[in-house]
């Protein structure tokens, strides 16, 4: 991608404040790691203090796995005879980010930075696909997008590419913030508010507050990217510096679908409006979740200099990430769509609101497990989705977990699905097994549920005996 950025010993030492303890101060720094298991030789090992695991217990295992160089904290004595380079620092974790954060300054990439309580990681994978045309761009590998992923995403910026996107996720208060700081983006990105991790903040506009965090260091020549139609979001926008832009099928959307129209398990349609024109924009990704998504990649996009033309050309050949409404097309006509990573209620609606649209298939399966991090609102929330279930169409569904999800089986039953039709389980391992000998030749099977409560299995097995 060019000519990337060197680091020395010297000048990692000079970005987070250490003191070098052994090694050349102009050797070179090899590729950054924090996992002893994936070095290799030459690498830079940062050793973490977790809550279980201290990385300090591994930099001996770092060495001999041929690691050129370590950072510790300054109270770890270096294993006898070690001869690779040391950096010690009072925060090994605080020296990762200032690490991540002096190399992007130094990069001179652009950042784009992405928050919402849903559709961070197809917002991301979105805009990087529409950018790739015409910018060598970077994004956040797989779900890094905390204190720790995000500064490892950003080291990529060594490579000095044009255009970084990254995903900034949080679930308390100051995470957000923290995140901006480190990542400096000159391009924000607020998808939507809703209920994710609403258990650790008590209401949807505690959620916002702390979202908003987005809006944080930001200068008269950056950008806002936000949710038309999202009401929370846009009460806490107006103090912001920059230029804003918004997306939505909101009349007042600077970026607006109309005539839009679902296309159940083939995607979406819509008539897009931009100052750049109008254009008709056809994705298969799914639900009108996923549309605003694409549109929110499509204003970054129009920002960057991107062509409609182009966009458009790219929202036809998107694809899901994995587990992030794949649709998998089986023996017998059966349709899987398999959104097994994640979960809240939000995200549960809009999957609910594709199998509702579909009208081919002759019959609609469900299998749902609980969402975690709901707090005392956990109830209620898993009541409301069962009744959205209900409202589905649905002939069979499944719930998966502990009460509040027995909760929402209950609730399906109370608005009006058969008892017969309806069945809970404790784990997905118990359910993988019947769900699987309960589908028949042409459904449409959902499955989704959060990551806790292993829905995957159920896919995975679905996918199985299927294929």
């Amino acid at each position: 991608m060019g000519d990337a950025l060197r680091l020395t010993l010297r000048w990692v030492a000079d970005a987070v404040g250490g003191r070098i303890r052994s090694g050349d101060p102009d050797g070179d720094i090899g590729t950054v790691v924090i996992d002893t298991r994936i070095v290799q030789p030459g690498d830079f090992f940062v050793a973490l203090r977790g809550a279980r695991l201290d990385g300090h217990e591994f930099v001996g295992d770092a060495f001999d796995r041929g690691a050129a160089g370590a950072m510790v904290e300054r109270r770890f004595a270096a294993p006898a005879g070690a001869r690779a380079a040391v950096i010690e620092t009072d925060d090994t974790t605080r020296g990762l980010q200032d690490l991540a954060h002096a190399v992007r300054t130094a990069s001179g990439t652009r950042v784009v930075a992405i928050t919402g309580s849903a559709g961070k990681t197809t917002t991301k994978d979105a805009v990087a696909a529409f950018l790739s045309g015409r910018f060598r761009v970077v994004k956040n590998r797989g779900n890094l997008n905390n204190h720790i992923g995000l500064p490892l995403s950003l080291l990529q910026l060594r490579e000095r590419p044009d255009v970084a996107v990254m995903e900034l996720g949080m679930n308390h208060p100051g995470e957000i913030g923290a995140l901006v700081a480190i990542a400096e983006p000159e391009v924000r990105v607020w998808t939507n508010v809703g209920d994710a991790h609403i258990g650790f903040f008590g209401s949807a506009d505690a959620i916002a507050d702390a979202k908003a965090e987005i809006l944080e260091r930001a200068a008269a020549d950056h950008v806002l990217v936000c949710n038309a139609d999202d009401a929370r979001v846009m009460a806490r926008v107006g103090a912001f510096p920059g230029r804003v832009v918004t997306f939505g099928t909101s009349a007042v959307a600077d970026v607006r679908a109309r005539d839009v129209e679902d296309l159940g398990v083939d995607g979406m349609r819509a008539r897009v409006a931009t100052p750049a024109g109008d254009r008709d924009l056809t994705t298969p990704l799914l639900g009108r979740g996923n549309l605003d998504n694409v549109l929110a990649a499509a204003a970054v996009a129009l920002e960057l200099g991107v062509s409609l033309d182009a966009i458009a050309d790219a929202a036809s050949r998107l694809t899901p990430a994995e587990r992030r409404g794949v649709v998998r097309r089986l023996r017998g006509g059966i349709i899987l769509l398999d959104d097994s990573y994640n979960s809240s209620p939000e995200a549960l609606r809009r999957a609910l609101e594709v199998v509702a649209h579909d009208a081919r298939a002759p019959r609609k399966v469900a299998v749902l497990g609980e969402m975690l991090e709901l707090g005392d609102r956990a109830d209620a929330l898993h009541e409301a989705s069962g009744r959205r279930a209900a409202a589905a169409g649905l002939r069979l569904l499944v719930a998966i977990g502990g009460a509040p999800a027995r909760r929402l089986a209950e609730a399906a039953v109370a608005a009006g699905m058969p008892a017969a039709a309806v069945a809970h389980f404790d784990r997905s391992e118990q359910a993988a097994g019947e769900v699987a000998r309960a589908i028949q030749a042409g459904d449409l099977v959902l499955v989704k549920g959060s990551r806790g409560t292993r829905t995957d299995i159920v896919a995975d097995r679905i996918a199985a005996e299927f294929s």
